[in-house]
């Protein structure tokens, strides 16, 4: 219950959940989602109407974080001030990713829990404002994991591909729709394994670790949301036990 979380709510099967008078996607057994933006202070108000008519709302202020500030130096200088000719594609691979992220389906997989996508070392933390070669950009909104390129990336959960495609920035960028607004995407992709519409099952192989679009160096970038609010996807996640030495 912090900033960048994603929350799971369970209420009586047959109830209508909402958020801040938002209804909420809820399972046949009762169970919801929502999430609390990074830097979010206020209080969400969820409001459940139960089966017999009779209802309750309760109020969650998540708790705030402490952000890094991280300087990365070396990127491709055309990544982090792109030329004018690429603007265009650009905002129209922001769109594609925007839309589909609007998306709200039936899976519900992911309420077991996100299993760790690859292995590596955790060189970027959720939240920590980025300045790139010198220039402050936006806070870096995901998980980053080095290692070699080709290392293998799986699905944490079961979902249905919406986007596949090489992107400007992104380089080789895979998004997974797992249900409810909840997605996960895959940034810096040497490799491709899937393609849209595709359904992908927990654990299976989706993809390799690159360096493509903005990266200094190989790793997956790995970021999460609630539809457009962006979430810290090292929150819920089952971390890997590390490798005896």
């Amino acid at each position: 219950m912090e900033q960048g979380s994603l929350v799971l709510g369970s209420a009586p099967p047959g109830s209508l959940a909402a958020l801040d008078g938002r209804p909420l996607t809820i399972t046949a057994d009762g169970r919801f989602v929502f999430g609390f933006a990074y830097d979010q202070t206020r209080p969400s108000l969820v409001t459940v109407r139960y089966p017999d008519g009779g209802g309750d709302s309760r109020s969650y202020t998540p708790a705030r974080r402490q952000y890094d500030i991280q300087r990365v130096n070396g990127l491709p200088q055309n990544t982090v001030t792109p030329p004018p000719e690429v603007t265009a594609r650009i905002e129209r691979e922001a769109e594609q990713i925007y839309l589909a992220r609007l998306t709200s389906s039936s899976g519900s997989d992911f309420l077991s829990g996100f299993d760790w996508p690859a292995p590596g070392i955790e060189s970027g933390v959720f939240g920590s404002q980025r300045i790139d070669n010198g220039v402050p950009v936006a806070p870096h909104f995901g998980v980053d994991m080095a290692a070699p390129v080709g290392t293998p990336i799986h699905a944490p959960a079961e979902g249905r591909i919406s986007i596949s495609a090489d992107h400007y920035l992104n380089g080789g960028f895979t998004l997974i729709d797992h249900g409810q607004g909840v997605s996960t995407s895959y940034l810096h992709q040497s490799r491709r394994l899937v393609k849209d519409g595709d359904m992908v099952k927990r654990g299976q192989l989706i993809g390799l670790i690159g360096q493509t679009g903005r990266a200094t160096g190989p790793h997956l970038h790995w970021a999460m949301n609630w539809f457009q609010v962006r979430l810290d996807p090292s929150r819920t996640t089952r971390k890997p036990k590390p490798e005896p030495l």
